[in-house]
């Protein structure tokens, strides 16, 4: 998953003259396991945006009632643009007329394990399980725990 794609549409969308948020030229952390973050977004509507590191890019959804607290229950979660890895780190007000414009704070974050595998129990690329729509991971974060 090179950058020459990922994130044009986030680029795109935004001036880094006017907004903080980074760009994601740095270079990627290094960890053992993928990481996640979840960020509260008081944009034109509240909402959470939930952000899975997947290869060098963050893979995001917004999820405008927050993630569920128990794994069983199920959310809306509308894809979005992939997000830079530095991401990960951003607080701050986007400002008024920015694209998603408004202050975004971290709510969660940790580290998951990719649980993913096709009916005959192979393991598959979790990027492939994303875009198929039946992605299983394992969250630990300081207030998500456990499999989705």
């Amino acid at each position: 998953m090179g950058d020459g794609n990922g994130l044009r549409d986030y680029r795109g969308r935004r001036d880094f003259g006017r907004t903080g948020e980074p760009s994601g030229r740095g270079a990627a952390a290094g960890a053992d396991r993928p990481r996640f973050v979840v960020q509260i977004h008081d944009a034109s509507t509240l909402h959470f945006d939930f952000r899975l590191q997947v290869g060098d890019v963050l893979k995001s959804w917004s999820v405008p009632k927050g993630p569920p607290g128990d794994p069983s229950h199920k959310r809306l979660a509308v894809p979005t643009e992939d997000h830079p890895l530095e991401y990960e780190e951003f607080e701050g007000v986007i400002p008024a007329g920015e694209y998603g414009g408004g202050t975004v704070i971290v709510w969660d974050r940790g580290d998951y394990e990719q649980l993913s595998h096709e009916r005959r129990g192979r393991s598959v690329e979790f990027a492939e399980s994303l875009e198929r729509g039946h992605a299983r991971f394992r969250l630990h974060g300081s207030k998500l725990r456990g499999e989705y």
